[in-house]
């Protein structure tokens, strides 16, 4: 592949990867005001491409769905996630599209193709969330879908770029294997997150480090994590009991702790073992996410989840695994 072409291509990765970590953001935002279903359908708002703001689209709106008035304010957040999610949609099918015409000239195609097949399922779970009235199992599943979208657009960048370490680093060939056991764990405590804040669990416990009162007593297993929930009309605001939305919390705080311990392990062993400026600044960048992402999951225990603070939980967790995936690929192609 020529360099002109080569460039062309890592410049639109790169724009789509901008464009979903907005999307990402916008979505937990979404969460956050309690819009999912600003837009009672989908993938238009009250049967429209925008937010009905005339009085007769106003009625007309709520005459065909007489449950959901219109609330502007939520249908306006929904409906912009929605706009940036179809655009980034469209510059992924770009992608895919540019990949196969070039394929001859050693462009990856497997993952472009990859990444259009995820954030097609993305767009049906977006489509769900609405459908199914927040199901908590599928609001989890778009939140998942949207990070796993914006790391494999993060992959593909990074192996389009060639930059080798000079010298390489033959100290730390062993540890891209534990980088990817990284991955995996980050991965289940970003899952429990989406759980959490999918069963509107965050604040069911108030206090540092564990929760209050006999809060033991309160753990019960055996339904909190049942993925099939119980026939509602809608799921809004959960329909977990308060011992069960406890339990979701303590997991997932435990969860937090077997993470934090692991990530420091990590980057700290990297950082002494490393003997080049790259692998240690690497490592150092993973340390400094991971700093923050612990800092804003206090805060929002401390002040009560502020908005600005959840939704930089949710940012900073998606830097923190992109970091972790740089910090790995290098690992295990530059080393």
């Amino acid at each position: 592949m020529n360099g002109d072409n080569k460039k062309s291509l890592r410049v639109l990765v790169l724009v789509s990867i901008l464009l979903a970590i907005v999307v990402v953001s916008l979505g937990a935002y979404t969460r956050l005001t309690h819009a999912g279903l600003g837009c009672p359908d989908w993938p238009g708002c009250y049967g429209q491409l925008d937010v009905p703001t005339t009085e007769a689209q106003i009625q007309k709106a709520e005459s065909a769905f007489p449950d959901r008035p219109v609330e502007p304010e939520k249908a306006w957040n929904e409906m912009i996630h929605r706009y940036f999610a179809g655009a980034l949609g469209l510059f992924i099918l770009a992608i895919a599209l540019l990949s196969i015409k070039k394929r001859k000239e050693g462009v990856p195609v497997l993952l472009p193709l990859l990444i259009l097949l995820v954030v097609i399922f993305q767009a049906a779970l977006g489509m769900w969330t609405v459908t199914l009235m927040l199901m908590p199992i599928v609001v989890m599943g778009h939140l998942l879908g949207g990070f796993t979208t914006l790391c494999l657009l993060f992959l593909l960048y990074l192996r389009l770029d060639p930059f080798r370490v000079p010298g390489g680093d033959i100290r730390l060939r062993g540890f891209a294997r534990y980088g990817i056991i990284g991955i995996i764990i980050l991965t289940v405590q970003i899952a429990l997150g989406g759980w959490t804040s999918s069963n509107y669990a965050a604040l069911v416990c108030v206090e540092l480090p564990i929760c209050q009162g006999d809060w033991i007593a309160e753990l019960n297993f055996e339904e909190s994590f049942d993925p099939i929930p119980p026939q509602r009309n809608s799921y809004e605001f959960g329909h977990f009991e308060h011992d069960e939305r406890v339990t979701i919390h303590v997991v997932h705080r435990i969860g937090a702790i077997i993470t934090t311990l692991y990530l420091l392990w990590l980057t700290l062993s990297i950082f002494f073992k490393a003997s080049t400026f790259f692998f240690k600044s690497m490592a150092l960048a993973v340390l400094a996410f991971l700093g923050a992402q612990v800092g804003l999951g206090i805060s929002n225990i401390i002040f009560s989840l502020p908005l600005t603070v959840a939704v930089s939980h949710n940012i900073v967790a998606a830097g923190l695994m992109l970091m972790l995936i740089a910090l790995t690929y290098s690992l295990a192609r530059k080393t």
